[in-house]
């Protein structure tokens, strides 16, 4: 694959192709970073108001210490979301055998989850907010508190992702004959052989 051929009216194809073939472990990679970098300010927000007995509206994670606007900005959080959903929708022309139907569940659970963002986020710049509370409110808000819903949307969609990776990364021999992406040795070189570069 040239340079040329990343230009022009295809080239969003020939991007995704790449991303879910000789780019899919890399790309795995560094969505698993983010996703982790992620867990650890929730964690951290966690331990400040549960083992430090911080107030929630203080308790902002560690990027919060420092950025406390940024932190509390709905943009933020619905940013992460909805980059989310795409690497989720983007990447998951590579999974094959066991690890696609749990990459699909963490889709549709992170997409459900990027529409309460976007709720929120909606709210917060109209100021209309739902049900006539005091502050921008998602739908599963009204059961579950903020800080706790966060926890618990994270998990949903962390397990089935956490799954479809270690199946996807370590396949039986029949799913690894369908894998056309870099992320195991043997489709690494039929990729390579097959001349997708």
């Amino acid at each position: 694959m040239t340079t040329n051929q990343f230009r022009g009216p295809g080239r969003w194809q020939h991007v995704s192709a790449a991303l879910n073939s000789r780019w899919h472990r890399a790309a795995l990679a560094v969505f698993t970073i983010v996703v982790l970098a992620h867990w650890a300010e929730h964690l951290a927000q966690a331990v400040q108001i549960y083992l430090l007995g911080w107030p929630v509206p203080e308790a902002n994670g560690a990027l919060g210490l420092a950025f406390p606007a940024l932190v509390k900005s709905e943009w933020l959080h619905y940013g992460y979301a909805v980059g989310m959903m795409v690497a989720f929708v983007v990447l998951r022309r590579g999974f094959t055998g066991r690890s696609r139907p749990w990459w699909r569940a963490a889709m549709w659970i992170q997409i459900w989850h990027h529409f309460e963002h976007l709720l929120l986020l909606l709210q917060a710049l109209t100021g209309a907010h739902l049900l006539g509370n005091a502050k921008p409110t998602s739908i599963v808000q009204l059961v579950i508190p903020r800080v706790e819903l966060h926890l618990f949307y994270n998990t949903i969609v962390f397990v089935p992702m956490v799954v479809a990776m270690v199946y996807h990364l370590r396949p039986r021999p029949d799913e690894s004959a369908l894998m056309r992406c870099s992320c195991t040795p043997r489709s690494a070189r039929a990729v390579a052989a097959s001349g997708t570069r």
